[in-house]
Order: C-alpha cells, then sequence, then structure tokens
C-alpha cells in the first residue's frame, strides 16, 4: 500500500480549502493552472508568452475559442492569493521584448489572473454561462514537485533509496565525497551539530553536482537543496541521507535521530505547506521539460529525466472528479507534458521530439494506469526566438535554423557577441527513440548511434512594428495548441 501523503488534519484543511474555492467559483468561475517545469525547461517564459499572446491577439489559429472570435476581451486582474508574490510579467515581457534578454527563472511560487470576457459556442451555454472565466496561473519550481513523493517516505526509505541512486552511472563519482564522510560516522554516536553541516553541504554539493548544465539530470530531491530561499541555514535544510542498518531504530540523542527529526521538519515545514495550500488546488497542470539538453547528454541523462517525470506525474493523480469529490478534494482534469525550445530544431524533427515525449512519459502512464486520463504531449517553442531556412553544403540541402546567438556562445570556434545573426544545422533526432533509452552495458548498445545534435542559445527575437509602432505579439510554435487542452473546453 502506498503510504498517505498527507494526514486527516491535512486533508481536512484541504477539503475546507477547496470548499472555499468553489463557493466563490459559483459566483465567480475560475480554473488554477498550475505551470511547473524541471529546471531550465523555460516556466517563466511560457507564461509570459501566454499572457501576451492573450492580450494582445496573438495568432492563435488552433485556440478555437480566439479563432471563432468568441473571445472578446482579456485583462489582467488581481490575484486572490495575497500571500503569494505576484508573477511579475510587465517585468519579464519588458525583458523578452525590449531587452531581447531571456527572464530570469523561477525560483518561488508566484501567481497571476487572467480573465477571460466570452460568448458561448452554444445556447444552451450562453444561457446559463456568465461568460467570464478567471485562468490563477500557479508558476512553481519543479523541484518543489519533485519533493512531494517525501511525504509518503520515512527518513531510513528515503536515504535508502538516495544512497542507492547514489551509486549507479556517472552519480558515482559525484557522490564520493558524500557517501566517505557519511560512511565514517556513526549513526549511534551523539549528534554533532559541525558534523551534520558538513554532511549535509556534502550532500547539497552532490546535487547541484547532479544538476549542472554538464550533466543535467533531473531526480534529485530535496528540492529546497538547490534553491533554499530564506530558509538557507536552517535545521530543516540542515540534513543528509545515512547509510543504516536495517531496521535501525534511533537512538535518543544520536546522529541519526537529529537526523529522523529533521528529515520530518523539512516534510513538515517546507512540503506539507505546498502541497496542502497550492499544490491540492490546482484543477489543471502542464509540466515543462528541456528534453533536449538530456538528449544531448546521453542516455544516462534521458533515464534520469524519465524517472523524474514518473515520480512528478504520481502525484498529480489525473483524471474527471465526481461532483461531491470536486467539492472536498480536487483532482487535476488535465495534465500536458511538453517539451519546450522546439525551435531550436527544423520542424522535420518536431514529431520525433513530441514522440520521445511520449516515450518519457508512458512508462509512468502504464504504471500507474492512467492511459486516457488526461494526460497529453506536445512538442512547443513558448517564444519562437529563430527561424527556418534550407542551406546547400557539399552537395546537399541541410534544414538549418537561423537566429541570434547569445552573446558568449561558441560555434566550430567562432564566438558571438550577442548582435550578430547565424544559421547552424541542428542535427536530427532519430526516428527510433529507442537507443536514447537503451542501456549502455547492453551488448547492442553503441554510442554511434546517438544523436549528434548542435544545440545553442539564441536571443529572444526582434519583433516587428505596425504603422502606428504597435509590436507585434511573440511569436511561438504550438502554444495555441497547449491553450486549446488546456482551457478550450472551459471557454466552451
Amino acid at each position: 500500500m502506498t503510504p498517505s501523503l498527507t494526514s486527516f488534519a491535512d486533508e481536512t484543511r484541504i477539503a475546507l480549502d477547496n470548499l472555499s474555492d468553489r463557493a466563490s467559483n459559483l459566483l465567480h468561475p475560475a480554473i488554477r493552472l498550475g505551470v511547473t517545469g524541471l529546471s531550465r525547461a523555460g516556466k517563466t517564459v511560457f507564461i509570459s508568452s501566454l499572457v501576451h499572446n492573450l492580450l494582445n491577439g496573438g495568432r492563435l489559429p488552433l485556440f478555437e475559442p480566439m479563432q471563432s472570435g468568441r473571445v472578446s476581451r482579456v485583462t489582467l486582474e488581481a490575484q486572490p492569493d495575497d500571500a503569494v508574490p505576484r508573477f511579475q510579467y510587465e517585468d519579464h515581457i519588458h525583458a523578452l521584448v525590449r531587452d531581447r534578454l531571456w527572464p530570469d527563472s523561477t525560483r518561488a511560487i508566484s501567481e497571476l489572473r487572467l480573465v477571460i470576457e466570452y460568448r458561448s459556442a452554444s445556447g444552451w451555454g450562453r444561457m446559463f454561462s456568465r461568460g467570464k472565466l478567471a485562468i490563477d496561473i500557479v508558476d512553481y519550481p519543479g523541484e518543489w514537485l519533485l519533493d512531494l513523493p517525501l511525504l509518503g517516505q520515512d527518513y531510513a526509505t528515503f536515504s535508502a533509496k538516495t544512497i542507492e541512486l547514489a551509486r549507479t552511472g556517472i552519480r558515482t563519482a559525484l557522490s564520493q565525497q558524500w557517501l566517505a564522510l557519511a560512511a565514517r560516522l556513526d549513526p549511534d554516536a551523539p549528534a554533532d551539530e559541525a558534523e551534520v553541516r558538513q554532511l549535509s553541504s556534502a550532500f547539497a554539493d552532490y546535487l547541484k553536482a547532479c544538476k549542472a548544465d554538464e550533466r543535467s539530470l533531473s531526480t534529485l530531491p530535496p528540492g529546497r537543496f538547490l534553491m533554499p530561499g530564506d530558509l538557507e541555514g536552517s535545521p530543516a535544510l540542515t540534513f543528509a541521507p545515512l547509510p543504516l542498518a536495517p531496521n535501525a531504530r534511533a537512538v535518543r540523542g544520536s546522529l541519526q535521530a537529529m537526523m529522523e527529526r529533521r528529515f520530518e521538519a523539512y516534510k513538515s515545514v517546507v512540503v506539507k505547506p505546498f502541497f496542502r495550500e497550492h499544490f491540492a488546488r490546482l484543477d489543471r497542470q502542464i509540466v515543462l521539460i528541456d528534453a533536449l539538453q538530456a538528449i544531448n547528454r546521453g542516455p544516462e541523462a534521458v533515464r534520469d529525466l524519465e524517472t523524474a517525470l514518473g515520480e512528478v506525474l504520481a502525484c498529480f493523480r489525473p483524471g474527471a472528479s465526481s461532483l461531491l469529490q470536486s467539492l472536498v478534494g480536487r483532482r487535476i482534469d488535465k495534465v500536458l507534458v511538453a517539451a519546450t525550445k522546439a525551435d531550436h530544431l527544423h520542424h522535420e524533427s518536431h514529431a520525433a521530439l513530441q514522440a520521445i515525449t511520449r516515450r518519457l512519459v508512458d512508462g509512468a502512464v502504464t504504471r500507474m494506469g492512467m492511459a486516457g486520463a488526461g494526460i497529453e504531449v506536445l512538442a512547443l517553442a513558448s517564444v519562437r526566438a529563430t527561424r527556418e531556412a534550407n542551406i546547400r553544403q557539399d552537395g546537399q540541402v541541410l534544414p538549418v535554423v537561423a537566429g541570434t546567438p547569445m552573446a558568449g556562445e561558441t560555434i566550430g570556434g567562432e564566438h558571438f557577441d550577442g548582435n550578430r545573426k547565424t544559421a547552424i544545422f541542428p542535427g536530427d533526432l532519430p526516428e527510433d527513440a529507442g537507443i536514447l533509452f537503451a542501456d549502455p552495458k547492453a551488448s547492442t548498445y553503441d554510442p554511434k548511434d546517438l544523436p549528434d545534435l548542435n544545440i545553442i542559445r539564441f536571443r529572444p527575437p526582434a519583433l516587428e512594428e505596425t504603422a502606428q509602432g504597435m509590436r507585434l505579439s511573440i511569436p511561438h510554435i504550438r502554444l495555441d495548441r497547449a491553450l486549446q487542452f488546456l482551457l478550450g473546453d472551459r471557454l466552451a
């Protein structure tokens, strides 16, 4: 039996929160859309582009309410949760449009309310619908989501799973200092604060090394060790896994007892409030992933991303709710897993990117019996920073992408200053995604079969202006499809 993530008291508070939300929604219909993603996936850019395109009548041909002309007005309004920081849309758009810089990544939770006024597609709907829907966009780091499974674990289980993972693949070398230090400590010895801080620091360094761009691993709980914020240095963030004997019981005042207490404090102070106050109140969810980064790093990074997505999807329990369930215990009924940065590839590889994304989630969907339960995948670019072209080289026609590389990018020994444009051949993704998930130890494995991608960072595009001096909306790839899946039925 899977351990419960929450206590009876937690469930009661969640039910009361949901009852309050539903009562409010009877007068003012609203939907809470969670936006998260693993590191470097582009959550801030996604939200900024989504809002900008809706506010400015962007090209969204597959978002039916906009395409059919049923949307009459889109505005920003004050968010309902006064204790949650506002998503700084105006600052992020200024960075994207005026400065042509990518905005800072998500470091904490934030919220933005977007209100859409529309005409229902049916006469019945026009009779009973208010024709107004508030969309509360809740932005939060994906690392926090990976902490939710910790609620169903005790300290011994957490230690065993984390140490087992740390002894696999490239993690083996990265975890040496932390595991060597942990092996020298006696769990039954009296707790020493200096030793605990040293061990915790070594463990955090291991997690940061796993996350670094050159490795791009994804399964890295506890998430707040990577972005501690105002909890940095607190006891709740000063612990680490220990190699424990099976069924070892903690001696009062011992190192193990301190670690167990602080692990439970982390769940109580950090994880449970996020679950109860934010995650448990979501209606729809999009999970953004940087699949290209993992593909570039090889099968181990891809399999690690697959594991992380499996743990993420296990948290959602997607599916339709009964009326009673919707009143007392929300259920996320639609989840979209989107591979971002599709503009870094020629469109000929977009289908392959989407197939790889499907493969990343299929295992989790099958294991948890969630097939057909409102989970979809997509390859998109929230902001299209490139355009496509064909060039002839050595008698061959190569499909390329062209744009302005970020300052400091290097291509073939050539350094770019952030102003000069160029075209690159990004490479092709394999038609058979299986090679990306292969076991390097298998006799049939050949690293030469892996795709050779040339992925660099481009600046946001320079937006053209109309004769009246108005800048056009931000270009994208398949943002309209994402909107249709996540919101289309609520605006029918």
